[in-house]
C-alpha cells in the first residue's frame, strides 16, 4: 500500500498522482494504525474524534448538538411528568385512606349478627394493625329547608382514630364528642355548607327505614349535634359523608346488635391484597373480604392508565431526537465518503467503519440522556419551588382551588422511573445508529475516491 510504505513528513510534497487531501489524512491516520494497539481501539478513538467540531462541518456539528439538546429535552420531560404523576397517585391515594379502612369484611346484602369472632380473627392477625366494627346506611339531612342526601357511617370513636387519620382532617370539633346515646354527628366540609350548618347545629336526619302508622309508611325522624366538621381533601366524602356512634346508628337503622361490617388497619398497607387472600381461607361462606384496592380501584386505575398514556406520548419527544441523529450520521457519513475510503484501503473493514459511526451516534445520546437525567432529576426534586415561581411570573394559577382536587403539583421522582427513561432513551439512540453506520460500511474505496 501506497499510505503503508511511505513515510511522510510535515512539509513532504506529494507527487501528482496523489490527491492533496487524501494524503493529508492519511498523514494524520498513519500514526494512529501505528500505534493502534498500545492505546486503545482504533474505532473508539475515530468515533470520539469525529464527534468534535472542526471548521469545514459546523453545520453538522450543529445539528449534532440540536440531537443532544432534543434527546435531554425528552428525556427531562418524561422524568418530571412521571414523577408529577406518582405524586397524584401518592396524594390521592393518602387522601382516600385517611378515611377509608386498609381491609374490611361485611356481608352481601344484610348485615352481620356474627361479629365478633371476624373482629377477633382480624385483631389475631400479625399484619393488622388494628380492627373495629362499623356500620353503612343512607339517609337524608336536613336543615333550615335545605335537604341534602348523605352516607352515614356509624363508629367506635376510639378504635376509629387506629384505623383511620380522621383526627388530622378535622377543621372544628372532635370525633371524641360522639358518646353513645349523645347523637352527636361530624359532617364533611362541603356537606356542611351545603346545608349551611355549623358547629353545635342541630340537624334532622332521615333515615329511609320507615315504620308502619295509620297514616301509612313514615320515615323514621332523628334530631342530631353536629360536634364537628372535617375535610377529607376529596369530594365523595367531604360532601356526602356523615359519622355517628355505632350505637346510635344501630338505634337508627333498627340493626339491634348487628354491623354492618368489621374494618382494619394494615401495618403495610401494600399488602393488602395478599393479606385479604390469606384471611379469605377463614371466614365463612357468607362473608367476604376486600380491599383498599379493589374498593377504589377506579381511582388508581384512571392514574396508571393516564401515566402510561403519557410515557408513550412524550417518549415521541425521544424519537423524534433519534430521527435528528441519523439525519446526523447520514450527513457525517456522506461528509467522511474520503476518511471512509482511506480507512478501508488502510485494511479497516467494514464492521470497523459501522463500529466507528455507532460510537460517535451513541456518544450523542449517551451526552443527552445524562444532561436529560440530571435536569429531570433537579426539576422533579424542586417542583414545589420552580411552579409557584412560573406561576408568580406569569400571573396565573395552574391548578385552581376552586376546580381542581389538589391545588399543587406534588411530585414523587423513583428511581425505577429514572432506570427506565434513560435505558429507553440509549437504546433508541443505538437502533438510529444502525442505518447510518451500515451505509457507511458499504462505502466503496474506488468509488469515493475517485473525483479526489
Amino acid at each position: 500500500m501506497l499510505f503503508a510504505e511511505r513515510k511522510f513528513s510535515a512539509g513532504a510534497r506529494f507527487p501528482p498522482h496523489d490527491a492533496p487531501s487524501c494524503g493529508k489524512l492519511a498523514h494524520n491516520l498513519f500514526p494512529i494504525f501505528s500505534g493502534i494497539h498500545n492505546l486503545r481501539p482504533y474505532e473508539l478513538f475515530i468515533g470520539l474524534r469525529y464527534t468534535r467540531a472542526k471548521r469545514r462541518n459546523h453545520f453538522i456539528s450543529f445539528i449534532s448538538l440540536i440531537s443532544m439538546l432534543g434527546m435531554a429535552l425528552g428525556v427531562a420531560a418524561l422524568i418530571v411528568v412521571l414523577s408529577v404523576m406518582n405524586g397524584f397517585q401518592k396524594e390521592i391515594r393518602a387522601r382516600i385512606l385517611g378515611i377509608a379502612p386498609h381491609l374490611q369484611i361485611s356481608v352481601e346484602g344484610s348485615s352481620m349478627s356474627d361479629w365478633q369472632p371476624a373482629l377477633r380473627l382480624l385483631s389475631g392477625y400479625p399484619q393488622i394493625a388494628a380492627a373495629a366494627p362499623f356500620v353503612n346506611g343512607q339517609g337524608m339531612l336536613s336543615f333550615n329547608q335545605n335537604v341534602q342526601g348523605v352516607m352515614v357511617r356509624g363508629i367506635l370513636p376510639q378504635d376509629e382514630l387506629k384505623i383511620t387519620d380522621l383526627t388530622d382532617k378535622m377543621k372544628t370539633g372532635s370525633t371524641d364528642a360522639l358518646q353513645e346515646g349523645g347523637f352527636g354527628i361530624v359532617l364533611g366540609s362541603d356537606l356542611a355548607r351545603t346545608l349551611g350548618a355549623r358547629l353545635h347545629d342541630k340537624v334532622l336526619l332521615i333515615s329511609p327505614q320507615g315504620q308502619i302508622t295509620p297514616a301509612g309508611m313514615m320515615p323514621r325522624l332523628k334530631q342530631f349535634r353536629i360536634v364537628g366538621i372535617f375535610e377529607i381533601g376529596m369530594a365523595p366524602y367531604d360532601s356526602s359523608l356523615a359519622l355517628v356512634h355505632l350505637k346510635d346508628a344501630q338505634k337508627l337503622y333498627q340493626m339491634n346488635d348487628s354491623v354492618s361490617g368489621v374494618s382494619a388497619r394494615l401495618h403495610d398497607l401494600d399488602l393488602a391484597p395478599q393479606v385479604a387472600a390469606e384471611i379469605a381461607q377463614h371466614l365463612p361462606l357468607t362473608q367476604y373480604v376486600s380491599d383498599w384496592t379493589r374498593q377504589h380501584a377506579n381511582y388508581f386505575r384512571a392514574v396508571q392508565i393516564e401515566k402510561k398514556m403519557m410515557f408513550i406520548i412524550l417518549s415521541l419527544i425521544v424519537a423524534v431526537a433519534a430521527f435528528n441523529i441519523v439525519s446526523t450520521l447520514v450527513m457525517a457519513v456522506t461528509d467522511k465518503q474520503s476518511d471512509i475510503a482511506i480507512l478501508r484501503t488502510l485494511g479497516a473493514s467494514p464492521a470497523s467503519i459501522m463500529k466507528i459511526f455507532i460510537v460517535q451516534g451513541a456518544l450523542i445520546g449517551l451526552i443527552g440522556s445524562v444532561l436529560g437525567v440530571t435536569g429531570g432529576i433537579l426539576l422533579s426534586l424542586n417542583i414545589d419551588t420552580v411552579v409557584p415561581f412560573i406561576e408568580r411570573m406569569l400571573g396565573m394559577q395552574f391548578l385552581s382551588k376552586d376546580v381542581y382536587l389538589i391545588s399543587e403539583l406534588p411530585s414523587d421522582l423513583q428511581r425505577k422511573d429514572v432506570l427506565t427513561v434513560a435505558g429507553f432513551s440509549f437504546f433508541t439512540s443505538l437502533l438510529a445508529t444502525l442505518y447510518p453506520s451500515w451505509r457507511a460500511s458499504r462505502t466503496q474505496p474506488a468509488e469515493a475516491l475517485r473525483y479526489e
